[in-house]
């Protein structure tokens, strides 16, 4: 597949969300083989907090909207974050993939109006320059607020956009966006039409789940799938995989 892939690799699926900073290390490993054996010219991915990041925002009482001046607060939510993405580097590296870590809470932060900003020509410099970016969910300066969290899937809109990135993978625990029923919807082209279905994770998150998710999907202009791992090779083969968004 040719042209520019954002993939997010779910905090459920890289980690066990229910134990307390716990890689999901049989989970990363065949997802790091599917990453080495595809086609993609150039790739980006972006890891969610799962049981890293999570628990130490909530014990803090950070989340996205809810900040901090604690700096004991920050270097511990950064340093799980950082630990995580370390696993997630290694096992991509394990795998022959040109992994390398970019730290959110170093290269960018929102601004007053709550805004993220960004930069992503360091990212497009290290794609051309044969590297695979590997970001994650982190902590964030906020002006005038102090430190809030910015989710994978903000961060994923972000490096969608200014990268101009032609495809967009969500890799979840679940086959892609479920109905009332449990069963995948195909399409989604608009949040009214499913926001009664959507609901938060079932473990521990302070990012909004499968709602906010959606919502940041439909704010990009390349089309977006969730899917489950046993899909990433139709994902990255440029099928449908899960649930197509595209608003």
């Amino acid at each position: 597949m040719t042209g520019t892939v954002v993939l997010k690799l779910g905090g459920s699926v890289v980690t066990e969300k229910d134990q307390p900073e716990t890689v999901a290390g049989d989970r990363l490993a065949a997802l790091a083989r599917a990453i080495a054996s595809s086609d993609v010219s150039d790739i980006v991915v972006v890891h969610g907090g799962g049981s890293f990041g999570h628990p130490h925002a909530a014990e803090h009482g950070v989340s996205s909207t809810d900040a901090t001046r604690d700096p004991e607060a920050v270097r511990d939510i950064a340093a799980a974050m950082e630990n995580l993405n370390s696993a997630v580097v290694g096992a991509l590296a394990d795998a022959g993939v040109a992994a390398v870590p970019v730290h959110p809470f170093s290269a960018g932060y929102r601004d007053a109006d709550g805004d993220l900003e960004l930069p992503t020509g360091h990212i497009a410099a290290m794609l051309e320059e044969g590297f695979v970016p590997v970001l994650h969910g982190d902590v964030l300066t906020t002006a005038g607020d102090g430190v809030t969290i910015v989710s994978g899937d903000d961060l994923v809109v972000s490096v969608t956009r200014g990268l101009d990135a032609d495809r967009v993978g969500l890799c979840s625990t679940v086959p892609g966006v479920l109905d009332e029923d449990g069963d995948v919807i195909p399409e989604i082209t608009a949040f009214e039409d499913v926001g009664g279905a959507l609901g938060g994770s079932d473990a521990t998150d302070v990012t909004g789940g499968m709602a906010a998710k959606v919502r940041a999907l439909l704010a990009l202009g390349s089309p977006a799938f969730v899917f489950g791992p046993d899909a990433l090779g139709d994902f990255f083969a440029g099928d449908d995989a899960g649930t197509r968004i595209e608003g």
